[in-house]
């Protein structure tokens, strides 16, 4: 099983910047394909990026799309959610997720149910 922990999350003036971390816990968190999905309220948990279990290949939703950037660092069992020119339709609860076990190295997931493990979510409020 893995434990994740999401942290970095604040309140940023739009245009700013910010870096999330989730921290897994274990030695089976680099063998997780890891994703970062997000909650506002009123409206329903939706993709944000995905990265393979290798971090090889990623996964954009087109609303972020340019703006921000996931990353890992497997030996630190950590993944990263880079956002930059941060807008107030951003403002929403971000939750780290990871799915084991994983078929494929390159394979990233973009459905929330595929995956099995998701961090408590730290909040991002961007003011115009």
């Amino acid at each position: 099983q893995v434990e994740l922990v999401e942290s970095g999350g604040g309140l940023v003036q739009a245009g700013g910047s910010l870096k999330l971390s989730c921290a897994a816990s274990g030695s089976t968190g680099s063998s997780a394909a890891m994703g970062w999905f997000r909650q506002a309220p009123g409206k329903e948990r939706e993709f944000v990026a995905a990265i393979s279990r290798s971090g090889g290949t990623t996964s954009h939703a087109d609303s972020v799309k340019g703006r921000f950037t996931i990353s890992r660092d497997n030996a630190k069992n950590t993944v990263y959610l880079k956002m930059d020119s941060l807008r107030p339709e951003d403002t929403a609860v971000y939750f780290c997720a990871a799915r084991l076990p994983v078929l494929y190295n390159s394979r990233y997931y973009r459905e929330a149910k595929e995956y099995n493990y998701w961090g408590q979510g730290t909040q991002v409020t961007v003011s115009s």
